[in-house]
């Protein structure tokens, strides 16, 4: 979630790319970092890391999902507070990853 704080809040600061451009990119940086963490700490998997990566990148495309709707929401809104609306689309998308990374991609360890 660091990761993907400091990359989207920078790109919001230094580019003219869309809010949800921002937030797209922040999330699959942290997205790497958030793989290797979750296999090699969270989970401790052993298993083939290409299966794993491909389950793992078909559930934060899942994430991403619910990311955008969120951005979504609050541009119909005109909500202008990027930081707040990172928060709950980041929120958002780390249910659905921690619970469907749990129960699918790493099922095999629980």
């Amino acid at each position: 979630m660091v990761v993907n704080f400091l990359v989207a809040h920078a790109l919001e600061k230094t580019t003219t790319l869309s809010w949800f451009a921002d937030f797209a990119i922040g999330f699959m940086v942290g997205g790497v970092s958030n793989y290797i963490l979750n296999r090699i700490w969270t989970f401790g998997s052993r298993r083939n890391p290409f299966v794993e990566g491909l389950q793992f990148l078909t559930v934060s495309a899942l994430a991403l999902i619910a990311g955008r709707v969120i951005f979504s929401i609050a541009q119909h809104y005109d909500i202008r507070h990027f930081t707040a609306t990172w928060f709950v689309a980041t929120l958002s998308g780390t249910f659905v990853n921690f619970f469907m990374n749990k129960y699918w991609t790493f099922r095999h360890l629980n």
